[in-house]
């Protein structure tokens, strides 16, 4: 399994990006999706997720201003960041719950930046 992001770059305090994460090769069963990120000298922290029912949980310090969403047809999971501010500059991975137990496996992206500038 694969996992590709894309949509990251540079933007202006104030601003949007939407990242998009395709899953693919042997996908049984998607769990959850979800996106995490790590600025430079912190630990990875957890965005946003996504179950296969389509609940979401965002860390507080983005509730309001991102959303998580999936396409289950694509196996693609979407984040729309607004309002973008200095302190969500991290590189943004995506993370992936697959399989059924005792095969259930997580994954990951190879991460993409994202650069907001005040």
């Amino acid at each position: 399994v694969q996992l590709v992001e894309s949509g990251g770059g540079l933007v202006q305090a104030a601003g949007s990006l939407r990242l998009s994460c395709a899953a693919s090769g042997s996908i049984f069963n998607i769990n959850a999706m979800g996106w995490y990120r790590q600025a430079p000298g912190n630990q990875r922290e957890l965005v946003a997720t996504i179950t296969s029912g389509s609940t979401t949980n965002y860390a507080d310090s983005v509730k309001g201003r991102f959303t998580i969403s999936r396409d289950n047809a694509k196996n693609t999971v979407y984040l729309q960041m607004n309002n973008l501010k200095p302190e969500d500059t991290a590189v943004y991975y995506c993370n992936g719950d697959m399989g059924y137990p005792p095969y259930r496996t997580i994954y990951w992206g190879q991460g993409t930046q994202v650069t907001v500038s005040s």
